[in-house]
């Protein structure tokens, strides 16, 4: 390796990537490091993480694994696999989240080295813990290098934010805020329909495991919301109308995002889009399908593995917007008819007052 030669960190294209990497790109080109990621998930890609796991392994870890050896299979040996423990205090992820590293340790058997920070702020490791943790492995020790890397990651993953808020679509917000460009939405698109999407951002994002779900919806004229439209505290003042607490680190993305939209009917439904076999989604879940009924507000819930099928996806996607179709139909109908109505009311009101 040359003087002027980068060292090169490989990020798998999966799970924290999709919510974090604007952070991660600031922060590890900051520390003078090449960022390398996994190619776009296939079905290959997917094919080769099973072969790693047992059978009933979450889609979202056997895609990891997968992003993984492709970054194994390119020559990366230095790679970054977080431990992201909890976000807030006893605000904790799943338990295959949490224990990543060691899964990868215990079913990968090339050698590589493995940059592993804790994230646990119930045990009282902050964000700022771990980025000197990162740091410190990748044997980085200047104070003030590292504190420049995570001020330049928080302004890019800021602008992202900003940029998504404002309806900038997914990839377009990250390439921007990546190249150091911003820009808002001044101009949305009118739809005859909307729904909010709670999901993952690993399960959302990633266009082969949701079956490029966002772009189907626009092609069908529906409106889709997903977290990245609301703030953190919109998300959790919802949960807490809901009479419940955040317990899941990713509870904001799912129950809080699609209870900001039901509370404020904004929406004509409501899609779920989980893992197949997910026990904190299916918590989540059952919990705004309980309240969806409550305001008859209709939700989809669809399940994905490494075995969905497109065509089945598809038809019952297009089952649920028509549905959607037709109660807004009779709604706008129903609207007119009492309008109508009290219209034909006031008349004999005023015809039998005239009489008298």
């Amino acid at each position: 390796m040359t003087n002027t030669e980068k060292k090169k960190i490989g990020i798998p294209r999966a799970i924290s990537y999709y919510n974090n990497y604007p952070f991660y790109y600031g922060f590890f080109t900051t520390l003078g490091f090449e960022i390398i990621l996994s190619d776009k998930t296939t079905t290959k890609l997917i094919n080769d993480g099973c072969k790693y796991v047992v059978s009933d392994t979450c889609l979202p870890v056997k895609v990891y694994v997968g992003h993984l050896v492709n970054l194994l299979e390119k020559g990366i040996d230095t790679i970054f696999v977080p431990s992201l423990q909890s976000t807030s205090y006893k605000v904790n992820n799943c338990s295959k989240i949490r224990g990543l590293p060691e899964i990868i340790r215990n079913v990968i058997n090339i050698p590589f080295n493995m940059i592993e920070p804790t994230l646990d702020k119930t045990e009282g490791i902050g964000f700022h813990d771990f980025c000197i943790d990162t740091a410190n492995q990748l044997g980085i020790t200047d104070v003030d290098l590292i504190k420049s890397a995570e001020k330049k990651g928080w302004e890019i993953y800021n602008n992202f934010l900003k940029m998504a808020k404002s309806g900038i679509e997914f990839n377009k917000a990250f390439q921007n805020a990546i190249n150091g460009i911003i820009e808002c939405n001044t101009i949305e698109k009118v739809r005859p329909l909307s729904v909010v999407i709670m999901a993952h951002g690993y399960n959302l994002y990633d266009e082969r495991i949701s079956m490029n779900l966002l772009k189907k919806l626009d092609k069908m004229g529906v409106k889709a919301y997903t977290s990245l439209n609301i703030t953190r505290e919109e998300s959790i003042n919802a949960i807490h109308k809901l009479d419940e607490i955040q317990y899941w680190a990713n509870e904001l993305d799912l129950t809080g995002t699609a209870a900001y939209y039901m509370q404020n009917k904004g929406v004509d439904g409501i899609i779920a889009l989980s893992a197949f076999g997910c026990g904190p989604d299916s918590l989540m879940v059952d919990e705004i399908q309980y309240h969806a009924k409550e305001i008859n507000m209709p939700m989809l819930h669809l399940t994905i593995d490494e075995h969905t099928g497109e065509a089945g996806f598809l038809t019952r996607l297009e089952a649920f917007v028509d549905m959607l179709s037709r109660k807004r139909r009779i709604s706008i109908m129903q609207k007119q008819q009492n309008k109508i109505q009290k219209e034909n009311n006031t008349r004999v009101i005023e015809k039998t007052t005239v009489n008298i």
